[in-house]
């Protein structure tokens, strides 16, 4: 991530109960969004993203904490995630290093 880490650290802290990631721009927790895998009789494994506060227009953070799950679902875990978004920036860079400082630093 470079130079992108000195501007935009991405704390995180792992629980027994789930994996929660807060990354901040603004010094608040923004927009917190919630994703778990959904168990089912399907082969394929479905996933459901949802906001609990914040902004419910943007669906390129639905995008990424969808994105996000289905990492952590591929790599064998299945606790939910809480993700806390709190940008001034949301292009599509900030948002791929968000998924990438995350994916670097798994907790699960």
């Amino acid at each position: 991530m470079g130079g992108l880490e000195q501007r935009f650290p991405v704390p995180y802290k792992s629980l027994s109960l789930d994996i929660k990631v807060m990354a901040t721009q603004i010094g608040t927790m923004g927009t917190i969004l919630h994703a778990r895998k959904e168990e089912g009789v399907t082969v394929q494994p479905t996933f459901n993203v949802s906001v609990i506060f914040g902004k419910r227009d943007e669906p390129m953070l639905l995008a990424i904490t969808r994105q996000l799950i289905e990492h952590i679902s591929s790599s064998g875990s299945s606790m939910p995630l809480v993700l806390s978004l709190g940008l001034k920036d949301h292009s599509m860079e900030t948002l791929k290093g968000i998924v990438s400082a995350v994916m670097e630093n798994r907790l699960w």
